[in-house]
């Protein structure tokens, strides 16, 4: 196995190892506030459908599950090729890693153009809240309370994609350019666990979104 590389040690830290772990620990500690944070809106999802189950499964099969399925699919390939990314630091390869983290990129870009085109069909099929908001079901009030839901969670969410696909741009051209992370690969360990952070919300989104009740 490749040997980790290890960055030049600050003052405050005994050792690189000892600072490699303070800055893994911060951002396990950052992901599990967003945790709480995505969480808290899952919780809120899942006690509004424990009231009004019907309403929420009428409105989820409003949802545009073949966007859905696609943007999963790209998700979970632009996941793979950041772990590649993430080994191709660590082997100091910094063509491949440039290449690898402008796939990653270019496929979270994807992800938000889909999404964009999702939206745009939504909007002008009425399922945006507010005052032009129109839907057939038995309970529209209720339906318009699980979009309300769908348009906070999967925004917040692309947002988030926004922030690591900036991110990884930038780090392919420090990669690239300067050769940044030659012996210092953890900056894109700590992104590469931000991005798979970014995945798993959408693992858990896809189906609480798209597909329960999809058959009921």
């Amino acid at each position: 196995m490749p040997e980790i590389a290890l960055a030049p040690v600050e003052h405050q830290f005994e050792n690189a190892e000892q600072q490699r772990e303070a800055a893994t620990m911060g951002m396990w500690v950052f992901l599990a506030t967003e945790a709480l944070f995505f969480g808290g809106m899952f919780l809120g999802y899942t006690a509004y459908r424990t009231y009004y189950p019907e309403a929420f499964a009428e409105a989820s099969r409003h949802t545009l599950v073949a966007f859905g399925s696609i943007n999963t699919a790209v998700l979970l390939i632009s996941s793979t090729v950041m772990a590649f990314a993430v080994r191709a630091a660590r082997m100091n390869r910094r063509g491949l890693l440039s290449i690898l983290l402008l796939v990653t990129a270019s496929l979270g870009t994807a992800f938000l153009v889909i999404k964009g085109f999702e939206y745009a069909r939504e909007i002008s099929e009425g399922l945006l809240p507010g005052p032009k908001f129109h839907i057939e079901t038995s309970d529209p009030v209720h339906a318009e309370m699980f979009f309300y839901l769908y348009w906070l969670m999967t925004g917040v969410h692309a947002l988030h994609v926004t922030i690591g696909v900036a991110l990884i741009g930038f780090f392919a051209l420090r990669a690239w350019l300067f050769d940044a992370f030659r012996d210092h690969d953890t900056p894109i360990d700590l992104l590469g666990l931000y991005w798979h952070f970014v995945d798993v919300v959408w693992v858990f989104l896809f189906p609480l979104i798209y597909l329960a009740g999809r058959h009921s």
